[in-house]
């Protein structure tokens, strides 16, 4: 269960774009600082100065999802550092070379459904919240994890990195909301 609520984790990135058994969908972004609402039940708060970074963390999801280990790199600082499940990888190299490909292949059997997100620019440094639903099958019974994500991203030469994330999840009781 432990790799499940940390792919489960991750899936929240993959929320960002979310990229399931039916194909990839890019959810609409708000233009403003307001609050948007996306596609049903879908809460987006991503002010324009925080798109820059918000579309950073949806080519690492939209890749990782894919599969393209190479082109989720890319979004990622060489010094990246990942926490889940009480774990820690402290560089890009660690994780592309470990979790990564399970993270991807765990990710293709799930349907994610992002349910809220916001972001906030302060200078060169942008913090990204996500919170997803996943919806799999385990032991042939449905089963729901709730998941939430949290990026930093920063500004610098080579443009918007992924230099920090946090994910975590558990898998939804009855009665429980997002």
């Amino acid at each position: 269960m432990k790799r499940i609520a940390t792919l489960a984790v991750f899936s929240l990135a993959a929320a960002g774009s979310p990229a399931f058994a039916e194909g990839p969908v890019t959810p609409p972004h708000a233009h403003d600082a307001s609050t948007a609402q996306a596609t049903a039940g879908q809460v987006l708060n991503i002010p324009a100065q925080a798109q820059p970074a918000v579309a950073t963390v949806e080519r690492f999801s939209t890749a990782l999802v894919a599969g393209r280990l190479d082109a989720a790199g890319a979004e990622l600082d060489p010094n990246v550092l990942i926490l889940e499940s009480g774990g820690a990888e402290r560089s890009a190299a660690e994780y592309l070379g470990g979790h990564a490909k399970g993270d991807a292949a765990f990710l293709k059997t799930a349907h994610i459904q992002l349910i809220r997100r916001t972001a906030q620019v302060s200078g060169d440094l942008a913090w990204v919240a996500s919170e997803s639903e996943l919806h799999l099958s385990k032991d042939g019974k449905p089963v729901t994890v709730l998941s939430t994500e949290t990026m930093l991203v920063q500004r610098s030469d080579a443009g918007w990195k992924i230099v920090h994330i946090h994910w975590s999840s558990r898998t939804k009781a009855p009665g429980d909301h997002h």
